[in-house]
């Protein structure tokens, strides 16, 4: 089977190949590029489209095993999970990410809750308008 991920990583990001790797996989999922029940490239074939090596590919899978974003069955390959809600999760769980970094930030700046809060309303258009 010949799959093109389009998965890129990047040799300047400072965090493990692995993790940049589970974390395109889960963007995939996030975006419904990889669907619920979907099969993914499997290890080799993905080690081989990214240049790395078959471990790091491995621990990422088994990584996103634990958090049952995928699942593996012996011999067919790996899919995504079967949950329609998992691209949903995904999407809350950076969002929440992005979330606590602002809150750090604005702690750091010294913004109290008050002035983030205005901050997030001011760069809201969507729903400050409705």
């Amino acid at each position: 089977m010949n799959m093109n991920s389009g998965i890129v990583l990047s040799q300047t990001d400072g965090r493990p190949l692995y993790q940049q790797l589970i974390d395109r996989i889960k963007r995939k999922i996030a975006l419904g590029d990889w669907s619920p029940g979907d099969l993914i490239p499997s290890i080799r074939a993905l080690a081989i489209e990214l240049g790395i090596s078959v471990i790091t590919v491995k621990r990422a899978y088994l990584e996103l095993e634990h958090q049952n974003i995928i699942h593996t069955q012996q011999g067919i390959g790996s899919f995504v999970s079967q949950d329609p809600q998992l691209g949903s999760q995904l999407n809350r769980t950076e969002l929440g990410d992005h979330i606590k970094k602002a809150v750090q930030l604005a702690e750091t700046l010294g913004l109290d809750e008050d002035e983030l809060i205005k901050l997030i309303k001011e760069h809201s258009h969507k729903w400050s308008k409705t």
